[in-house]
């Protein structure tokens, strides 16, 4: 990828793994975060869970980010990552699982597909039929506006499930939308990354555009995964690159694996 400039819309705090698995592909990475991770507008609902967790059979992280905050709640409430020993977990996508065995929280399940389907497929085999869902509970941390998906599929199934806010993500202050529209316009850039639905919305209001295919015109978009890519569509654009794994990794060889083959 000599030559190559990458731009990284992801929080800049959490950029790091992405940018240097890219640079060491040898492409040049350019930040323009759109999404910055701050708290939620009270805790309260995610300390009384933390508290109670022996009223929840299963817990359900889709993020890195929702294992990082529920954990620092469990600290803060005086517990450990050894109360969730009684617990089932699901961790969906390689980040999520690899930061829960970071925190050595056993991991029961981590569905091979991350979309509803495939994740509430993964834990009626787990559990050994769908009518074995029924009546259980399942505890759903996650950013504030994340999508119902996975727990309405779970209820549909008879669980039931607890929503609970675990962090927010804002578009940041600080991004300097001229510099990014200059280097976009200017064809400074090659691809642009996207890592979740909110760092697609945040891109298409930073420039206050809901059509982002004139915006991205000539720019290779690559999407972490299919959630994001369906983002990216409801925007006019369509995901030139898509790894097969959800993973920060996976997505910078998915982009340097394109770039390769396009010579």
């Amino acid at each position: 990828m000599s030559g190559r400039t990458v731009m990284v819309t992801r929080a800049r705090e959490q950029a790091g793994e992405l940018a240097a698995a890219l640079e060491a592909f040898g492409a040049r990475v350019l930040f323009c975060p759109t999404i910055e991770i701050v708290a939620p507008e009270s805790y309260a609902p995610l300390d009384a869970a933390a508290e109670n967790l022996h009223g929840y059979d299963w817990l359900v992280f889709t993020s890195a980010n929702a294992v990082e905050h529920f954990l620092a709640r469990l600290a803060a409430v005086g517990k450990d990552a050894g109360e969730l020993d009684d617990v089932r977990v699901c961790a969906v996508g390689e980040a999520t699982a690899d930061r829960l065995a970071e925190a050595r929280v056993h991991v029961d399940v981590v569905p091979e597909r991350s979309r509803a389907e495939g994740v509430v497929a993964a834990l009626e085999a787990y559990a050994g039929g769908r009518e074995r869902l029924r009546g259980l509970s399942f505890l759903f941390p996650r950013a504030a506006a994340g999508r119902d998906l996975i727990p309405r599929a779970l209820g549909e199934a008879g669980a039931r499930v607890e929503v609970v806010t675990a962090y927010r993500t804002v578009r940041p202050e600080t991004t300097d939308r001229a510099k990014a529209e200059a280097l976009l316009v200017g064809g400074g850039v090659d691809c642009v990354t996207f890592t979740s639905p909110s760092t697609v919305r945040n891109f298409a209001q930073l420039f206050d555009a809901r059509d982002l295919a004139r915006v991205l015109s000539g720019v290779r978009v690559a999407c972490i995964g299919e959630t994001t890519a369906r983002a990216a569509a409801g925007h006019n654009l369509r995901a030139d690159i898509l790894p097969r794994e959800q993973s920060a990794r996976a997505l910078a060889r998915a982009v340097a694996d394109y770039f390769e083959g396009a010579g």
